[in-house]
């Protein structure tokens, strides 16, 4: 048992690597008509079902997602973004100069929307992606988002919970007291 489920999180990671690794190259290429076939809800094209190869076959719906809110994130961007950390650390450099995260009050009720859906919180992602697009934020790391929306319903992940910790974290001092003073 113990050895399948290692398996299979290497299938995971794998694949929202793979994942990552295409949607890049087609920033990089300048595939656009690709991107603006991923944006297109509805419909399953090409770029969608390239997407969903990317992961396990009962999870193609997860990739394909993933590459639509990628696809959201770089519209008209020439210069791709891996993004970095989970999307609660993203979620957390949503606001403007009156605060961000936690102190942004848009930004936290964005949050407790995603992080209280027991099923993927599709609509509310995108909602967080086209915030830090329009705030010119990083993005969560694809690969990452990818893993975690596969695990999005195992209880032991906790997954609502880890982007919970993530965005809520205490700023980071930036002067430390020097303790002989």
């Amino acid at each position: 048992m113990r050895h399948e489920s290692g398996v299979e999180a290497a299938v995971e990671k794998e694949g929202g690597e793979l994942l990552t690794a295409w949607l890049t190259g087609l920033v990089r290429s300048r595939d656009y008509g690709q991107l603006a076939q991923l944006r297109r809800t509805g419909t399953e094209t090409s770029a969608h079902i390239r997407a969903g190869w990317c992961g396990p076959r009962e999870q193609r719906e997860v990739f394909e997602r993933v590459a639509f809110l990628f696809a959201v994130y770089h519209q008209g961007r020439s210069v791709p973004s891996y993004g970095h950390g989970s999307l609660g650390a993203a979620a957390r450099r949503i606001g403007d100069g009156a605060g961000r995260g936690p102190e942004n009050p848009g930004a936290q009720r964005l949050f407790d929307r995603v992080v209280a859906s027991r099923r993927v919180p599709w609509r509310h992602l995108q909602h967080t992606v086209a915030r830090l697009r329009a705030c010119d934020q990083h993005p969560p790391s694809w690969a990452r988002l990818a893993e975690d929306l596969v695990r999005w319903h195992d209880r032991k992940a906790r997954i609502a919970y880890g982007w919970s910790v993530d965005f809520h974290a205490p700023e980071k001092q930036t002067k430390r007291k020097d303790p002989t003073t």
